[in-house]
């Protein structure tokens, strides 16, 4: 039964990793720059000095933020079971 019980806490573990939430909203600000980047007007972009910034901005957020996503793929958030059994344990010798 000890099995059924580690699945959820290693499940919220990985629901809860900073890479994910970081990531995805790099991608959707990227995504939204971007997009934002080919409506620009002459008139926005001479402010800028001639630089679509929107554009170049909302592609380098985007990237950053495919970044942050492959890290997680490749380097997945590891919990140990042991470590959640035994803080567990811990905390019910604190009544005795």
């Amino acid at each position: 039964m000890t099995s059924d019980s580690d699945a959820p806490k290693s499940a919220a573990a990985r629901l809860f990793d900073i890479r994910l939430l970081i990531g995805g909203l790099f991608v959707l600000y990227g995504l939204m720059l971007g997009i934002a980047g080919f409506f620009t007007s002459d008139k926005a972009r001479a402010k800028a000095a001639g630089i679509n910034i929107n554009l170049w901005l909302g592609i380098g957020m985007l990237v950053l933020g495919l970044l942050f996503l492959l890290w997680r793929m490749v380097n997945p958030l590891k919990v140990a079971p042991d470590a959640d059994v035994a803080a567990d344990a811990g905390g019910s010798d604190v009544h005795h």
